[in-house]
């Protein structure tokens, strides 16, 4: 009888645990769609702005000085350098903040061993806590950004690594996060944003057979002084558009195959009560049939 009550009590508690991961999938589930959405629309922004770009290099005729931008030059040497690590601020997500932490980690043991000055900023309670364990001090740290990030907080961000960059306080950006590439696919990455390069040909390549020419008014120089930080702006802020849709990602399948788990153990789990309780009633039956012969 001792047994079967230990098999009840367990196969309640995994019930229990069962509702809670079943309904932090289908949370997960509606919180992906709906991020999902906005990181489309900030990949097609992204794009399209790029290919802007391009086409007023192509326009400009491929002229240095009217297409220069301070964001666009590199800097001879590397010597301050920041990484920004974008994880999530809840757990239950299953590899998702292990993957982004292990490539910031190998960023930073390059970034140092090559001689620069390397600043840390972390977005995501787990990231802060997974620093703050292995004795790594966080200039910055950012709690603020979940499922729904918003432009005016990147903003913010976005502004001051341009002020720093412009006055050479800062060499280069690298941004580590999970990068969205589908519904079933999603890589861990350290990206460098700044410098950006040449938008021209690194972001977007015109598509075979499209031509667009444009009118440069007042000129190609103070369209770029607009178009160039926006590009920056777009790229950093799809950057956590791209991390909430993939912790919801992760945490929808990691919540499914608890949830997948816990049904395959409630099953196994019903077999054992069975079984027990099977046995609990033959041996009762034994002992009424062998009281009933003695009593004969």
């Amino acid at each position: 009888m001792a047994k079967a009550r230990a098999i009840v009590k367990r196969l309640k508690a995994i019930k229990n645990i069962r509702k809670i991961t079943r309904t932090m999938e289908l949370i997960a589930t509606a919180r992906f769609k709906k991020a999902m959405d906005r990181a489309s629309q900030a990949s097609a922004y992204t794009k399209k702005i790029s290919e802007i770009v391009a086409d007023i290099a192509r326009t400009a005729g491929g002229d240095s000085d009217e297409m220069s931008h301070p964001l666009l030059r590199a800097p001879e040497a590397t010597k301050n350098a920041t990484l920004l690590v974008i994880t999530s601020n809840r757990g239950l997500a299953g590899g998702y903040n292990g993957g982004i932490l292990r490539g910031a980690i190998r960023r930073m043991k390059e970034t140092r061993e090559a001689g620069a000055t390397l600043k840390l900023e972390v977005a995501g309670k787990r990231g802060i806590s997974y620093m703050r364990f292995q004795a790594e001090s966080a200039e910055k740290t950012y709690t603020n950004f979940d499922d729904r990030p918003g432009y005016d907080e990147v903003e913010r961000i976005a502004d001051r690594y341009i002020e720093e960059y412009i006055s050479g306080r800062l060499d280069r950006l690298d941004v580590a996060y999970m990068k969205f590439v589908s519904a079933s696919r999603q890589t861990p990455v350290v990206e460098t944003l700044l410098p950006i390069g040449n938008l021209a040909t690194d972001q977007a390549k015109p598509a075979r057979g499209r031509v667009v020419d444009y009118e440069l008014l007042p000129s190609a120089q103070e369209i770029l002084k607009e178009i160039v930080p926006a590009a920056f702006k777009a790229r950093l802020f799809k950057c956590f558009l791209d991390a909430a849709v993939s912790e919801q990602i992760a945490r929808m399948v990691a919540m499914k195959g608890a949830t997948e788990n816990a049904d395959e153990i409630i099953g196994n789990l019903s077999q054992k009560y069975n079984r027990a309780r099977q046995s609990q009633i033959t041996s009762e039956l034994a002992e009424i049939i062998g009281g009933a012969a003695a009593l004969e």
